[in-house]
Formats: structure tokens, sequence, C-alpha cells
């Protein structure tokens, strides 16, 4: 496979070089980038509105505004629909296509606003006395479902505010609790939940009455925390009910993962239904067909597996028949929608180091690539165009359009003239035999200065999940393109347990942490270094986040002599306490077979801490100090063993931050220190 220079940016480059000198790409760069994303397309398919997030480094954290092309025109200029100090996100067309309904906090707390595309000043939709979280339009533009975090035991909204106000009053701040989770993500549990409200929208487009709860007899949360959005929860064609999905909480909702798909009329009154009780394991992201007589979702099989495939099912609505669409297809779906024929799916999926859409009949689950290389982000179809985002290892997520049947058109360009003078690093997949001999999939990337003849020092990523890749796509916080542009070449392997390439190859790594993937990290590194030889295997360093972390501590006792440095970013440093102190159970009990106090010798295995005698590698050490994922005292675990071993190693704490370093200062910051590390150990 030849190397691979995106076409827009060697034109870009082309184009420029007579104006400035060609430079690499820096994480000053990466963070002042704006940012596509949310496309809806409208009714009459005719237009689409979509989000940029640009950055304000002075506040420090980034802003969203609303723009909308013409898709009929030729070679329209996008238009911007909103300007505010405030941010507005979650688009969503009104039923006839003449106004945009999104969220915003202009009016002093998150509320649904509404914009006319022909011009003029949004108006505010709802006021209510807490924040909408997330909403959705009824087709028919009469009802509005709105998601809120309240105290299910409240009659009212007002009934929550008062009690949140009372408790910034009161000078006693001590939680109790009597069940997990008490925290989650970042955040510590205050009692509340997400609830799934329904309010009427008038004729001007404005709610009225107060909203009335759809969820809040369920013991959970709807959309889920901490990451469940209006995915979750969608209105039927005719607009008389909703589904949505929801895991029962009780005492088990920390290692359980049993979400179901509820029914629920639309305007309440009604308990909501399991549509899904039979399965033990995650059912959701219902969607109706356009005739309404059919619901699609994903389920998983396994109880506790939160990789597990996502099977595409279809239900029959007026019976609850259920039949799985491409059972065949080894690939776990991301997110449905329908065609205006009812007759396929659209579908995202990673695909060998890819993110694609396909296009699935529902008569014979025949499989369709609609994209190719590259990955895509979010997208909405209506009638016979799809819209999405799509990015690459050299471009940022840029807006497209499509006819179902036709050739992606390019609608956005956003960045080009902020980083023209840019040279990418160049890149190329490959593959080796790895654990198993099965074939493994990995990249690699040239300094963006590359000169032929020489030989590179070489960052070698490892990426998290452990279910995740590090394939064709773009990132905001490990992106192989700036330490390119620091004159460095990257390699990153999609070792067993990567997601996009078979279940049987994702499951791999469940119950072996550090086997199949540390042979093929060892097995991958050499390949590549025996197929570039501008890699520079002396000079090498290892870096990751997560997994990636725990496998720098890994490597440090059972790959000791691998690098030059470490860098380790909310790493697992001791297993048992991992088990016993991370939030969601579910996670840690599966990876090993069973909770701690079950199979001990599981979670043992491949502890990290019985080989602190070997370690003799220069690590740095990366926390957020908000991360309930893996907690600051596993980093405070490995540094302090550094310490006290005399290992040259830094500690990096960002009390601000959770498991991901999302404010852009805390990033730049980031990336100077890793750089900084890097540059001691290989830069000589």
């Amino acid at each position: 496979m030849r190397f691979c220079l995106p076409i827009l940016a060697a034109a870009t480059l082309a184009a420029t070089t007579a104006m400035a000198a060609p430079r690499g790409f820096t994480v000053e760069d990466l963070v002042n980038m704006e940012r596509v994303g949310s496309p809806a397309v409208s009714p009459d398919a005719a237009r689409v509105v979509y989000t940029v997030r640009s950055t304000d480094m002075a506040k420090n954290r980034g802003h969203t505004e609303l723009w909308m092309v013409d898709l009929k025109a030729a070679k329209a200029a996008p238009r911007r629909l909103t300007s505010h100090a405030s941010s507005s996100l979650e688009p969503e067309w009104s039923a006839r296509g003449d106004a945009v309904y999104f969220l915003s906090t202009r009016s002093g707390s998150s509320e649904v606003w509404r914009v006319s595309v022909a011009g003029g000043e949004p108006v505010q939709v709802t006021d209510l006395p807490l924040d909408v979280e997330s909403f959705r339009v009824s087709p028919q533009g009469d009802r509005l479902a709105l998601g809120m975090s309240v105290f299910r035991d409240c009659a009212d909204l007002a009934c929550t505010k008062a009690r949140l106000d009372a408790k910034e009053q009161d000078k006693a701040n001590g939680k109790l609790y009597d069940r997990l989770f008490v925290r989650h993500w970042d955040t510590w549990n205050d009692g509340r939940n997400n609830v799934l409200f329904s309010t009427t929208l008038d004729a001007n487009g404005k709610a009225s009455g107060a909203p009335v709860s759809l969820s809040g007899t369920l013991d959970g949360d709807v959309p889920s925390k901490p990451f469940g959005d209006r995915e979750e929860f969608r209105f039927s064609p005719d607009g008389k009910s909703i589904v949505f999905a929801a895991r029962i909480a009780g005492k088990t909702e920390a290692w359980s993962t049993n979400f179901d798909l509820y029914t629920v009329p639309s305007q309440g009154g009604a308990a909501p239904r399991n549509l899904t009780a039979d399965n033990l394991a995650w059912d959701t992201k219902g969607v109706f067909s356009p005739d309404g007589r059919t619901l699609a979702y994903l389920a998983m099989a396994r109880p506790g597996f939160e990789a597990d495939r996502y099977q595409i099912m279809l239900m029959d609505v007026a019976s609850g028949a259920r039949r799985k669409l491409a059972a065949d297809w080894d690939r776990s779906a991301g997110s449905l929608q329908w065609r205006a024929d009812g007759k396929a799916l659209i579908v995202d999926a990673e695909d060998v180091g890819q993110h694609r859409l396909f296009s699935i009949e529902v008569t014979s689950g025949k499989v369709t690539p609609l994209t190719g290389k590259g990955a895509i982000g979010a997208f909405d179809v209506r009638g016979d165009t799809v819209a999405y985002t799509q990015a690459n290892l050299a471009s940022g997520a840029q807006l497209f359009s499509m006819k179902l049947d036709g050739k992606p058109v390019q609608l956005t360009t956003l960045n080009s003239e902020r980083l023209a003078d840019v040279r990418w690093g160049e890149y190329e997949q490959f593959s080796f035999k790895g654990a198993n001999g099965d074939t493994v999939y990995g990249h690699v990337m040239k300094p963006w200065n590359a000169e032929a003849g020489r030989k590179y020092p070489v960052a070698f990523l490892v990426h998290g999940g452990p279910q995740g890749s590090f394939g064709n796509g773009w990132s905001y916080r490990w992106n192989p393109q700036v330490y390119a542009g620091a004159g460095y070449a990257t390699v990153f392997i999609d070792f067993h347990g990567s997601t996009g390439y078979g279940q049987k190859f994702t499951d791999a790594i469940s119950g072996d942490w550090g086997g199949k993937p540390l042979e093929d990290l060892q097995k991958g590194l050499e390949a590549a270094v025996q197929k570039f030889p501008w890699l520079d295997r002396g000079r090498s360093c290892a870096l990751g986040a997560s997994y990636g972390g725990y496998m720098m501590n890994w490597i440090a006792g059972n790959w000791n002599d691998g690098f030059r440095c470490l860098v380790n970013h909310d790493g697992v440093f001791d297993s048992r306490g991992m088990a016993y102190s991370t939030e969601e159970q579910w996670f840690t009990d599966w990876e090993n077979g069973g909770a701690y106090f079950t199979v001990p010798e599981n979670h043992e295995r491949f502890n990290p801490v019985h080989h602190v005698n070997k370690w003799k590698t220069p690590m740095l050490v990366i926390q957020g100090d908000l991360d309930f994922r893996i907690p600051t005292a596993q980093a405070l675990g490995t540094f302090t063993a550094l310490q006290r071993k005399g290992i040259e190693s830094q500690l990096l704490v960002f009390p601000d931050e959770n498991h991901w370093v999302l404010k852009p200062a805390n990033s730049v910051q980031w990336h100077h220190t890793v750089m900084k590390w890097l540059d001691r150990h290989l830069q000589q």
C-alpha cells in the first residue's frame, strides 16, 4: 500500500508553497482548529445544518455555533445561523423545515431555542426551572421530548430546583450513600436521575404547559450517564409514542449492562412498557421505520460485556416478533437510520482500521459500503441524501453529502487557510503476523520533514479501551500528526482486542491483558522496523493512556529493554486497587472473568504491581484528578514505585480533568510536557 497524502491537503500545500515555508503541525494548531459536527438534513433534503466548534483560548473553552449549507445550489457557501456568546448545540429541524431548534444557555440556563432559516434572531422555546440537557421534536412539530436531571421523588421541576438551592445554602456538605454508583466518570452522585419528559408545542413553536414525566417511574437514567444522549430516545413517525433505552439501577447498576428498550405514549399517562425484557444484555438506539411498523435497534448478547458486538435487530411493532439483520456481518454497528423507502438501513461501523458508512438491505441483509478510507463521525439521512462528517490521519473532520447512489461532495474546508503551510506526516497502513499467527494491522507515520536516507526517532502509541482502535481517523487528544510535526516517526498497532476486525479478535484481550496484546506490540514494532528503514528502533519511546497506560506499566516490567522512555496517562498500576475503586464494576468483572473476591487469581495474573522489581525505564506519569474510571491512587502508586526505585520519573497531575484532558490550556501543557520528555530521551 502506498503512502497516503489527502488530495485536499496536497493541493493546498502546492498552492501555498510560494507564500509560506512548510512547517510541522503543532499542539497549538490542534487546539485551535475548528471542528464540524452534528449534521442535520432538512425534511426536503435541500439543506444541511451543522455545528462548528471553535476555541476561545482566553476563556479556555470551546464555543459552538450553527451553520447551514444549501445542497441544491452549485458551490454554495455555508451560512452562519447563530452568533452569540453562548454556544448553540444539537440542531434539529422543525417539521416544516422552516426553522431549526437547538440548545443554548443564552438565557442563563440550558433551554431549547428556535431560529428561522430565513433569518432573524432566535426565539426561546422552553423556560424551565432546570437545565434541558437533550431534546427531540416530534415529526408533527407539536411536541418536544426533553431530558432533564431531577430528584425522582419530586412532584414537579420546581421541587428539584428548590432542593438544589437549599443544598447550596447548607453548610454541611457530607454525602451519604447506601448503594453504588457513588460517583461516575467525573461526577459524584447527588441523588438526581436523568428523566425523559415531554411537553406540547403551540402553533408558534413554543413550549406550553408543564412537562410530563415519561420515564420517571423507572429507577434509571434516560438518557444514560455519563455519555447517553438523544440517540437513546426517538418519536414514532406518528408522534404518538416514544421509544427509549434505560438500565434499571437498583443496587446492581454498577455491575450491570442490562439496558432495555421501552415504549411510552408521548403525551404520558401510562407506564413505560419493556420491549426487550428477555435479553439481559445491552439493547439501545431504537429507530422506527418510516411506516412505523418496524423498530430497528442494537443488541448485545452477553450480559456484563460493554464491548460485545452490537447486532442489528428488527422488531415487528404489532407482534413483537424479532429477527437479526445481517447476522453474518461481523462488525459492530454504531448508529442506525432508515432509508426513506424503508428498504434499507444506513449504518456506521469500524472496519479494518477505517470507520465507514454502510447500507444494509432489510429483506436480504446485503451489506454495501458507502464510504472508503477515513473515519465517519456523525451522520443524518433524509430522502436519498446522507450528510456526514469524515476525517482521516491528515485531516480533521469535514462535512460531506452524498446521494445514496452517488458520489460524496465535500461541503466544508474548515482550517484550510489556518493550516495552509502545514506539511502533514505521510502515513501508511501495514499488516504482520501477530499472536497465534493472526493477521494484525498497524499504521506508521513519517515526520513532516522526512528526508530519504535518514532515520527518525519513534513515538510508539498504544491505544486505550482496551477494545478500541488507532486507525485512519483524527483525534484531539492522541494525534500522531503532533508527533510528526515535532520530528518524530510514529507507529501504532491495532493489537488483539482492537475493534473493527471481527468480534473474535475483539474478544481476544479479555482475560489476557498482558499476553497476546504485548506479543502483537512487540512483533508489530519489529515488523514496522523491518519494512520501513527510516524508523530508528534504538531511539524509541512508548506512550499510552487508559489501557495504553496500563500497558506502559506492564511493558516496564515485561519488556524493560524495549524503550528509552515511557509515557503513562491514567494507567492501571494495581489490578486489585482498580477492581475495588473503579466505578463501572462490570468492566473489571468481565475482563477478569468475575469480581476480584471470586477469582482473585485472574485479576493478579497480569497485575503490573508484581513486576515493579524489574522496572528500570524512565517514565512520565500523567493523571486527571477527576478520573473516577482509573482513580488517582493508581498514578500515585506508579510514581511512588518509580521514585522508590530511583528511576527517572515525573508526575503531571491535572486537578480539573477527568480520564481525558479536555481544556485547551491543559492540552497544550500536556503536549509540551510529553514532547520535552521525548526530546530528553530521544534527541541525542
